[in-house]
């Protein structure tokens, strides 16, 4: 169990890269910023993401625990650090992954001056929380924690891949004010989730009518474990069948959900800015493949008597532990279900105040008197705010920047965040116009670029879209 234990641990280290997009946030001149914020202000005429190259981003992380705090040189026992860690985490700690791939991303204004958006993305999203309790029944023992209840409540996890697909609208609806909303269509490949468990787990001295030292009890027990998409690729040989009838369910084969996003921006003045959105608020209807697993009930087991009857030759004695299994099955049974259910999606809430300063005209010159006119500003310093909804509670980020125009083709973001990982998050962003092509790339955590091993947050995304601008 510990060699078990230390290969989560290290791979939860290694796969430690932040959730939020913060640094992204604010791009104007980025046809992605309007996937984060519908209501964004649109400068170009037109866009056309290049299929599959419009937007990679990986992310993840680890909010209690690096693999340099598993694996850093040092004089004390790797069990010890372990050790040390599990006590230190929260059953609050949690480790997520996220992954997107754009696969078509297009926009363009109408003569009504809508400026229409939409497309298809691929989504793999996953939370897995921290079961201290457990982790530490599983890594101690129970014999010092005698009448310690360990909580199997702290079992909390989801996952989810899907294909969503997507069109949205945005309008200037005044001098000061833009708004936007977009329509979302969600096809569920896989999903699982278990939320919302209970029951308990004690050791105690065992009575005079105990037959044991010891009685160890599972206690009013509800563990669930919701799927959909799982039960049909088990039947399945091979890899490429798996990969067939997964790719089948992203074009509208699996089950399916809707949703919307929506968002804002307002101009106070000519140099203060709020924008803010919400994004998925919706919900995925699993009512195919659904397959559903409850544990439930009370049992206590007070040890197992042995027997030792004389035994003919070729005989076997007597069958304990099947005994206890099917003993533990009846009075916990684990029932499998064939139940709809309905699966809300994680809506995540974006903010932004900006002081925008300095103007940028056509020609790349700064021309701080110029108060006129629909020119850039040259530099803009702000804060931004992200959460996202999680079974337990929200994940929250706030982040301080700088973004800075440097010429007509280029311009760049510097960001600091405090999050659920750390409080010494920098990051840095740029966009680049190469003719009509648009590529950008931005990341964070870049004090431990050194280092990645002692990095509980990492973030890469990159992009290539074709930008049309007004004539």
């Amino acid at each position: 169990m510990r060699d078990i234990l230390t290969v989560i641990l290290s791979l939860v280290g290694v796969f430690a890269i932040s959730q939020n997009k913060q640094i992204l946030y604010g791009f104007d001149d980025i046809p992605q910023s309007l996937m984060l914020n519908p209501g964004s202000k649109v400068l170009q005429k037109k866009h056309y993401g290049i299929p599959f190259l419009s937007q990679l981003h990986f992310n993840g992380g680890s909010s209690g625990v690096s693999a340099y705090d598993v694996f850093k040189n040092g004089n004390d026992n790797i069990n010890d650090r372990i050790t040390q860690k599990i006590f230190e985490m929260k059953n609050t700690d949690f480790f997520t992954a996220t992954q997107q791939l754009e696969l078509i991303n297009f926009g363009w204004r109408a003569r009504n001056e809508i400026y229409f958006s939409g497309g298809i993305y691929q989504e793999f999203d996953f939370i897995a929380y921290f079961p201290r309790d457990l982790a530490i029944l599983a890594w101690e023992g129970n014999r010092d924690y005698l009448n310690y209840q360990f909580d199997l409540g702290e079992i909390s996890t989801t996952g989810d891949f899907m294909t969503v697909y997507h069109f949205g609208l945005n309008k200037q609806i005044s001098k000061k004010l833009t708004v936007g909303a977009r329509l979302k269509l969600y096809s569920s490949m896989f999903s699982y989730r278990s939320v919302n468990n209970s029951g308990t787990f004690v050791t105690r001295l065992g009575n005079e009518s105990s037959e044991n030292i010891y009685e160890h009890t599972v206690q009013n027990a509800d563990v669930s474990v919701e799927t959909s998409g799982y039960a049909s690729l088990r039947e399945l040989d091979g890899a490429g069948q798996v990969t067939s009838e997964i790719l089948g369910r992203a074009f509208f084969g699996g089950n399916f959900g809707v949703g919307v996003d929506l968002g804002f921006t307002y101009d106070f003045n000519e140099a203060w800015s709020l924008s803010a959105s919400a994004q998925d608020v919706g919900a995925i209807f699993h009512s195919k493949d659904v397959e559903n697993y409850r544990a439930h009930g009370t049992y206590t087991l007070d040890g197992i008597n042995l027997i030792f009857p004389p035994l003919n030759e070729g005989e076997s004695t007597f069958p304990y532990y099947s005994d206890l299994e099917d003993e533990v099955k009846r009075e916990i049974p684990i029932d499998t279900l064939h139940n709809s259910y309905t699966q809300f999606r994680p809506v995540k809430l974006n903010a932004g105040l900006s002081y925008g300063f300095g103007r940028f005209n056509a020609t790349g010159a700064c021309d701080c008197l110029n108060t006129g006119g629909e020119n850039l500003h040259k530099q803009s310093i702000g804060f931004q705010f992200y959460s996202i909804f999680r079974p337990k509670r929200p994940q929250m980020a706030g982040t301080f920047f700088y973004h800075r125009r440097l010429t007509e083709y280029l311009s760049a973001k510097a960001t600091y965040t405090v999050d659920s990982y750390s409080f010494s998050n920098i990051g840095l962003g740029a966009s680049v116009d190469m003719g009509k092509i648009n590529f950008y790339i931005v990341t964070d955590n870049l004090i431990n670029y050194g280092n990645l091993a002692k990095a509980k947050s990492v973030s890469l995304q990159l992009g290539f879209n074709i930008i049309i601008d007004e004539e």
